[in-house]
């Protein structure tokens, strides 16, 4: 899917492709000539086995491709934009991906 977005000014200013969820479900489909409903269930349930690994705190790894992992940042201290005053920002658990050499090298 290709997507613009402009300035204040009505300039074009990036312009860039995704790839959605629903593209990578049509591509299982093609592949494997099942139905649409089949490949939209095997789209999810590899991305619902792969949060459930990281809800775990397990790291996943795919070969040539990377790993996914929880990283826990750090609580600090900060500032509210609209009152000035200072907050206490909790620790939370963030989601990473660490790109592997195959992919790292596939998109030089």
């Amino acid at each position: 899917m290709k997507s613009n977005f402009k300035d204040k000014k009505g300039r074009k200013k990036i312009e860039f492709t995704f790839m959605k969820k629903e593209d990578l479900q049509e591509a299982v489909y093609q592949k494997l000539q099942g139905t649409r409903k089949q490949a939209k269930e095997v789209v999810d349930l590899i991305f619902d086995k792969i949060v459930e690994a990281l809800k775990r705190g397990e790291e996943v790894s795919i070969s040539g491709f990377g790993s996914f992992m929880v990283k826990k940042r750090a609580g600090r201290s900060g500032v509210n934009p609209r009152t000035g005053e200072k907050i206490s920002i909790p620790p939370i658990n963030v989601p990473k991906f660490k790109a592997g050499k195959t992919l790292k090298d596939a998109v030089k």
